[in-house]
């Protein structure tokens, strides 16, 4: 650890606070990707309906909707080193709950345990998105996708490898010890932290008060409601109905489901990190960085596919491989539009008190996963999968109809 600390020492403190601020949040969302996937599957082998486990997550979400929006306030106030840090130990206090002996481990104990970490969650990654806001130059919009990009990828890679380690770990370790390993790498991660980060990281200058968390943008709540609608279409039929759905239509085991389920969370991660090539292109010497053109173009075309797959498993028309493959499609798609709403709130965030925004927008985010984390479960047991990929179809619809509003510019100077 102290070598570490040399090395981040003779770098600059700007890339030294990203490097540190990038750090934290990977480790938080190995934890957080084993974690989801060593409760979905360690619950659906106890016999738990699909419904069932779906209510285990309630609480995380629900929580992480409250969370996004004192917690954004608290960054403003008291620091993001601080929200960080508390965030990350919550975290190992929730891992530490789920080691009770396995008669404790009853419906409203797994939930109480998933609202804690539901809500460091979101305080660990509202510090991270808002940090970034405060270490790029306002001119240089670019290079702050490019770093947005980067961030939020590279996380969703690391949660794709916790899927895989989580059913790993299960088949390898149980359910306890595989909860225990993950709580003492975090602690020293969270020890790391305390030592390192800056102190008062994103504190706004003027105190904002509790009312102000509501954000007072209208861009921000147009890609806010957008968002909601977006992440919900993910959740609808990602959360409990897919891996659900591979382990009991197909017959795959934890290694198969869990593996499955990383490589492509990891492959989404890793075109959310690409996504400024993709989506960014250089007209006469500038960067044109995303606009709500965009947003609304690449949302149009994400809605196409969950239809798609939608029609093929209510036909039987190939249907195992259009998921597969639909998937795939599907996860490089929506990479793309999270990682242009992931820019675009940060970008749209004003700088004093940016947690405040950021704050807010993720709520909305987090209200998107509630409802379609409640929906995956439901609709599926009763529909089927084919009727949650209708839901998600509609919801990006929605997304996009919404997008319309939001800003357009023209190209803005890279200044980098």
């Amino acid at each position: 650890m102290g070598k570490l600390t040399g090395v981040l020492s003779n770098i600059s403190p700007e890339i030294r606070q990203y490097l540190v601020v990038t750090g934290n949040y990977w480790a938080f969302t190995l934890t957080d990707g084993a974690l989801r996937m060593l409760v979905v599957l360690h619950f659906h082998g106890l016999g738990y309906s699909p419904l069932q486990i779906a209510m285990l997550f309630l609480f995380y979400e629900i929580f992480g909707v409250v969370t996004n929006l004192v917690g954004g306030w608290l960054g403003a106030r008291l620091g993001l080193n601080k929200t960080m840090n508390v965030g990350l130990f919550m975290q190992i206090v929730a891992l530490s709950m789920l080691l009770v002996p396995s008669g404790m481990l009853t419906v409203a104990w797994v939930m109480a345990a998933q609202a804690l970490s539901g809500v460091a969650k979101d305080l660990n990654k509202m510090s991270a998105k808002s940090s970034i806001k405060l270490l790029v130059p306002n001119d240089a919009q670019g290079e702050l996708y490019k770093w947005v990009a980067m961030l939020t990828g590279s996380k969703n890679a690391l949660k794709g490898a916790g899927f895989f380690l989580g059913g790993a770990l299960l088949t390898l370790f149980g359910f306890q010890l595989a909860v225990l390993g993950m709580a003492i790498g975090l602690l020293l991660v969270w020890i790391f932290s305390l030592l390192s980060l800056q102190r008062d990281l994103g504190k706004a200058k003027n105190k904002p008060k509790f009312t102000e968390i509501f954000s007072k943008s209208p861009a921000v709540n147009t890609l806010s409601a957008a968002r909601m609608f977006l992440f919900g279409a993910r959740d609808v039929w990602f959360v409990v109905a897919l891996p659900v759905y591979l382990a009991s239509t197909f017959g795959w085991d934890h290694w198969y489901v869990g593996g499955f389920l990383a490589l492509w969370v990891i492959g989404y991660g890793i075109v959310q990190g690409f996504a400024p090539r993709l989506t960014g292109t250089k007209l006469a010497g500038k960067n044109k960085v995303p606009d709500g053109r965009s947003a609304l173009g690449w949302a149009a075309i994400l809605s196409i596919v969950p239809a798609g797959i939608a029609l093929a498993i209510s036909y039987d028309f190939h249907a195992a491989n259009i998921l597969i493959w639909g998937l795939m499609l599907f996860g490089a798609l929506f990479a793309i539009n999270s990682s242009l709403h992931s820019y675009l709130i940060v970008s749209y965030a004003d700088e004093d008190g940016v947690s405040l925004d950021v704050g807010f927008y993720y709520m909305a985010n987090a209200m998107g996963r509630l409802i379609g984390t409640v929906l995956s479960g439901w609709v599926y047991q009763v529909y089927g999968m084919a009727a949650c990929l209708w839901i998600s179809a509609a919801f990006i619809a929605l997304a996009a109809l919404i997008s319309i509003k939001l800003p357009r510019h023209k190209a803005i100077s890279d200044g980098a």
